[in-house]
């Protein structure tokens, strides 16, 4: 099944490349290179191309959002891959044996994956002759006789809520310990905003960095205090 093309999900861009990587725990450059690929020239030797692997669209402008809210979920699945140890370009082509057997576009955003996604890598790392292959293996364990993905990968495909089409609806943001921070793209056009309260983070950092204190913050946005001092610490750890 195709994503929509009316869908906000899949056809606006939310985010730059920047505000995606702070969003899923990675370098800024990192997130470039999956969204636009890259090429790594050595001398004397062929170059090395990764294909893009995180959905990205035109920009309207200089400086504008590229990343849809499905890049981002891909982007999240992919921070997972990379958490897990495992070199993102040495699994490339598992990644797309994955989405050819699951038929999908835009298959790290899918809730297949999270079902169907163990079985079929672990038989690719079992049956093709890339000697890259058995390191996917990595990703992958065995539970209760079912091919499972390891903690680290799973702990992230967690993260997301899927709506009816089977394709993310809804992120929650990793890096936090008490505060439960989403992503929606329904909801203050994809920004990170708190669960509970609906606040978006920028508003109140903001008028954190201008002198409020956060009692009042708590008093005006309606977020737990133990959650507005989760962002400000990782806010503050971001900035250094």
């Amino acid at each position: 099944m195709a994503a929509s093309t009316t869908d906000i999900r899949f056809d606006t861009p939310l985010y730059t490349a920047a505000d995606a990587a702070r969003a899923v725990g990675v370098s800024p450059a990192t997130l470039v290179n999956w969204a636009k690929g890259y090429v790594r020239r050595r001398p004397g030797k062929p170059d090395v191309k990764g294909a893009p692997v995180v959905t990205s669209l035109p920009p309207a402008g200089p400086h504008q959002p590229t990343i849809p809210f499905v890049g981002l979920s891909e982007a999240l699945v992919l921070a997972a891959v990379r958490r897990s140890g495992v070199p993102l370009q040495r699994v490339r082509p598992a990644l797309e044996v994955l989405s050819k057997n699951l038929g999908l576009d835009h298959a790290l955003a899918s809730r297949r994956l999270y079902s169907d996604g163990a079985e079929i890598l672990f038989d690719y790392a079992e049956r093709s002759s890339d000697p890259d292959a058995p390191l996917v293996r990595q990703l992958l364990v065995v539970r209760n006789q079912q091919r499972v993905f390891a903690e680290a990968v799973e702990q992230y495909l967690q993260l997301i809520e899927y709506a009816g089409d089977g394709y993310a609806r809804l992120v929650r943001l990793p890096g936090y310990r008490e505060a439960e921070v989403v992503a929606d793209p329904v909801r203050s056009f994809g920004q990170p905003i708190f669960s509970h309260g609906g606040a978006k983070l920028t508003d109140v950092l903001e008028r954190f960095w201008a002198g409020d204190d956060l009692d009042t913050l708590v008093e005006e946005f309606g977020v737990p205090r133990s959650e507005l001092e989760d962002v400000v610490r990782v806010a503050s750890r971001r900035a250094a």
